[in-house]
């Protein structure tokens, strides 16, 4: 397919990706779910799971393989910058209030699940064939592990925002622990990477990456009262360019020293300089990038994952019993936790199931490491069914316990708030 060709059938293939995630969404919202879970559904269903199953013609023409390395740069941009946005809305005050809970509470999540993610792979290496035969089973382990350990932070967010909880208790320490939850996993997914790497050449350049990104934050850090001053003085063009500019280096930076974008992106946004005008450069890139680019990046994953590759009753167990695992090591911990500190069951059941949903965040992971050869398509296929499931039961965990809860008190309980179809992805909005 030459360049001309390319690019009739890279906008048709937007179009469909654009309008089938709006249906989607808009159709699953009458079931109280969030935006994210439409456009989730929305890529498995236009890849080989549906569409190539029932018309693979079609799905063919549409998603050509000359484009999917178009679709996936152009999630790559959606990603870089949703993950800018999300490390830019990450307050560390909102941990110290709760800092201890939230300690435990993320202590717990991730332990827990990484050592019954792990402890399942070693279980069933020999018996269900979806570990890459060039990896060792140790890396296969921590990966699985760190996969279901990760929470959708951003959704978590979204949520207690919309439903006025940022000033609770227990929307406080949902806040902390799953920011604190992420940032580990994230960590722990780069560690997982180096170790993957062909010898001890590319794991030595990412440990050797990390420590120069870490001093260049460092540096910024420090400096961003000088750079709030700076910014105030540019143009609101100029300091979009500087700032897409300095983003897109940071990503080229972390994918070449074997860490990817996504983790380039994010600690910009952490460390990056606030001010007003600052934020209205971030709003301004914001929803291009939620509302047009990362359903590109669903489809992409959505092209990925062949729910046929599970027809084996063994996968099928094998499915079940990571769904299983990953409810059990996240829901289950980080309610027992919370319950040992002293909160109330509410508060406990509420904590626990926004820590379990997965969202976006799971897809990512995966998504790297099926680039980087640590997944194969069926581990692909297993993953996403486990983020869509935990994603899926979060809204209705949560409006149950708002029932149970009007009911013990004897009110109505409060309707929860509809979620804007515009606010894509795990649903992050403007600070």
């Amino acid at each position: 397919m030459s360049t001309t060709e390319l690019g009739p059938v890279f906008f048709l293939a937007a179009v469909v990706i654009l309008v089938t995630c709006r249906i989607v969404a808009r159709a699953l919202r009458a079931l109280g779910q969030p935006p994210v879970v439409g456009e989730m559904v929305a890529g498995v269903v236009l890849g080989p799971s549906v569409l190539g199953l029932l018309a693979p013609g079609v799905e063919e023409a549409l998603f050509p393989q000359e484009l999917r390395p178009v679709l996936f740069v152009a999630g790559q941009i959606g990603l870089v910058i949703f993950m800018f946005q999300t490390g830019y809305e990450f307050r560390t005050d909102r941990i110290r209030a709760v800092a201890r809970p939230a300690a435990a509470v993320s202590t717990a999540g991730i332990l827990v699940p990484l050592a019954l993610g792990m402890g399942l792979t070693f279980a069933t290496q020999d018996v269900v064939d979806v570990y890459p035969a060039d990896i060792s089973i140790g890396v296969s382990a921590l990966f699985v592990g760190v996969t279901i350990a990760i929470t959708a932070f951003p959704m978590l967010a979204r949520i207690i925002s919309e439903r006025g909880l940022v000033g609770t208790r227990f929307g406080s320490l949902s806040l902390a622990s799953g920011a604190l939850d992420d940032a580990v996993a994230w960590v722990l997914l780069a560690a997982v990477l180096g170790l993957a790497g062909d010898g001890a050449g590319p794991f030595a350049i990412a440990v050797g990456g990390a420590v120069g990104l870490v001093a260049m934050l460092a540096v910024l850090a420090r400096k961003s009262g000088r750079m709030t001053a700076l910014a105030g003085r540019r143009s609101d063009d100029d300091l979009l360019l500087i700032t897409v500019i300095v983003l897109f280096l940071a990503a080229w930076y972390t994918d070449r020293i074997g860490l990817y974008a996504v983790f380039g992106a994010f600690s910009l946004g952490v460390v990056f300089p606030r001010s007003e005008a600052v934020d209205r450069t971030v709003a301004a890139i914001a929803p291009i990038s939620r509302i047009v680019f990362l359903p590109l990046f669903f489809t992409y994953s959505g092209l990925n994952t062949d729910f046929a590759l599970l027809a084996q009753p063994s996968l099928l167990l094998f499915a079940a019993a990571c769904v299983a695992v990953s409810i059990l090591g996240k829901l289950g911990a980080c309610w027992l936790a919370a319950r040992a500190l002293g909160e109330p069951p509410g508060v406990a059941l509420r904590v626990g199931t926004l820590m379990n949903a997965r969202g976006l965040m799971q897809l990512i992971a995966i998504n790297i490491g099926l680039a980087a050869g640590i997944v194969t398509p069926a581990m692909f296929a297993v993953l996403v069914v486990v983020a869509l499931v935990t994603t899926v039961m979060a809204t209705p965990l949560l409006t149950l316990g708002d029932r149970l809860d009007a009911r013990r008190d004897g009110r109505a309980p409060d309707p929860p708030a509809q979620q804007p179809l515009t606010a894509t992805g795990d649903g992050t909005g403007p600070r």
